[in-house]
């Protein structure tokens, strides 16, 4: 493995987890077994390896959503299915992005670039799903899901693993209820 493919690991643990101020460089630096120098020349800052970490987590996370709603006979509720096993997996800490941005967001236009990225994109293909389900108005049902599923991983994320599958199972039929009532035709 590289050296910059080494950090960007280590931090993307670390950050995730910890928490992005609570991370020092050096700490990443020891944890990716890179030196410091090395480091620096492949992130000249932490900022830029927060936005790295973020962009990496962007394309891992759609990636296994959209993997995991492909093909299924109700996307929607895929969707809130994907959510509650995300929800259940050990180390889950809740949205990386929010979470990145509720520490630098204020203080970083690099930052708060990439989560705005990333929720515009999480909410393009929310209302591509509403769409081909024949939502009356894709972009409506687009934001109530995505209001919904910021909730529940709020929800998850604060409470015990069964409150957030409960959660999740909740959202997912407060989904169905909402695409049935802007009038979405089941396949």
């Amino acid at each position: 493995m590289e050296h910059a493919e080494r950090v960007l690991t280590a931090a993307a643990d670390l950050f995730y987890r910890r928490g992005v101020r609570a991370v020092g460089m050096d700490e990443v630096r020891a944890a990716s077994g890179v030196s410091l120098k090395r480091l620096y020349q492949c992130y000249p800052s932490k900022e830029a390896l927060v936005v790295a970490y973020l962009e990496r987590r962007d394309e891992r996370w759609m990636s296994s959503l959209t993997g995991y709603v492909a093909g299924r006979p109700d996307p929607v509720t895929a969707v809130f299915e994907w959510l509650e096993r995300w929800f259940g997996e050990d180390g889950f800490r809740g949205c990386g992005f929010v979470n990145a941005y509720g520490e630098l967001g204020v203080e970083s236009d690099a930052v708060r670039e990439v989560v705005r990225r990333h929720k515009e994109r999480l909410r393009a293909y929310l209302r591509e799903l509403a769409a081909k389900a024949g939502a009356a108005d894709s972009g409506l049902v687009a934001e109530q899901l995505l209001v919904l599923i910021e909730g529940a991983t709020a929800v998850a994320m604060v409470s015990p693993r069964e409150a957030a599958a409960t959660a999740a199972r909740a959202a997912g039929l407060a989904a169905a209820a909402i695409t049935a009532a802007a009038g979405v035709k089941k396949r």
